[in-house]
C-alpha cells in the first residue's frame, strides 16, 4: 500500500520550508500540485527533480478517486499547494477522504501557513479563535460578515486584493465603531506589513494606496 504526504510549502520566503519537507519531496514518486509552474520554482531552487501532476479545484473531483487507486500500490505521492498547507483554503479534502476510504496512509507534515503568523502579529487573543476561510465573493458576503459580528472569539478570514476594500466597507457598516482588526499582507515577503486599528482606520489606510498581495484579516472578538 502506498502513502500520501501533505507537504506545506512557503507562503512567500522559500527559506520557510523544513528539511523534512525537502526530503519527502525528493523521495516522492509523484508530486501533485496546484500549478506546476509555481511548484517548479521551489523544486528548482532546491534541485529536486521529480514528476509533477496538476491537482487543483477544477479537476480534484474526478482525479481524487483515480489517485487513491494508484496509491494502493507501493508508491509515495506528495500533495502541495501553491503556498501554505494543502487543505487550508486549498484542494486536499476530497483526495484525503478518497485515500482514507481506500485504506491509503496519510501523513501531514507541519509547516507554513499564513493563518498562524497573522493571528500572532495581530496582538489579539489566540487561545481561542475561529477560521472562516475566504469570504464569499459576492452573494453571501454580507450575510457572512453579519454572522461573525457578535462572535466573542478572535476571527480570521482570507481576502483577495480586489475585494479587500469592499469587505472592509461592509465591516465598517456592521461592526461597532471601536471594533479592532488587523490586516496582514504579503507575509514573509519583502513588502510584508500588518496594519492594526479600528475598521475605519484600516480601511482609510488601504484606500490611500494600491491594494496588492494576499490578505489575512484578523478581527478582535466582540467585547
Amino acid at each position: 500500500m502506498g502513502k500520501l504526504y501533505i507537504v506545506p510549502t512557503p507562503i512567500g520566503n522559500f527559506e520557510d520550508i523544513t528539511l523534512r519537507a525537502l526530503r519527502v519531496l525528493q523521495e516522492s514518486d509523484l508530486i501533485l500540485c496546484e500549478d506546476t509552474r509555481q511548484t517548479i520554482k521551489l523544486l528548482n531552487k532546491y534541485q529536486i527533480n521529480r514528476p509533477l501532476k496538476a491537482f487543483h479545484q477544477h479537476n480534484e473531483h474526478y482525479l481524487s478517486k483515480e489517485i487513491a487507486e494508484y496509491l494502493k500500490e507501493d508508491v509515495t505521492y506528495s500533495l502541495v499547494s501553491d503556498a501554505g498547507t494543502p487543505g487550508i483554503s486549498d484542494p486536499a479534502y476530497l483526495l484525503i477522504n478518497s485515500c482514507l476510504q481506500n485504506n491509503v496512509k496519510i501523513e501531514c507534515l507541519p509547516g507554513a501557513s499564513a493563518l498562524i503568523p497573522a493571528i500572532i502579529e495581530s496582538g489579539f487573543p489566540s487561545d481561542s479563535f475561529i477560521f472562516d476561510g475566504f469570504l464569499p465573493h459576492k452573494k453571501g458576503k454580507l450575510t457572512k460578515i453579519k454572522s461573525i459580528a457578535d462572535e466573542q472569539r478572535t476571527i480570521v478570514v482570507y481576502e483577495s486584493p480586489h475585494r479587500l476594500i469592499k469587505s472592509l466597507e461592509m465591516m465598517k457598516d456592521i461592526f461597532e465603531p471601536d471594533r479592532k482588526i488587523s490586516v496582514s499582507r504579503e507575509l514573509t515577503k519583502i513588502y510584508a506589513e500588518t496594519i492594526r486599528g479600528t475598521v475605519n482606520e484600516v480601511l482609510n489606510y488601504f484606500k490611500s494606496k494600491p491594494v496588492l498581495g494576499e490578505f489575512v484579516i484578523v478581527i478582535d472578538g466582540k467585547k
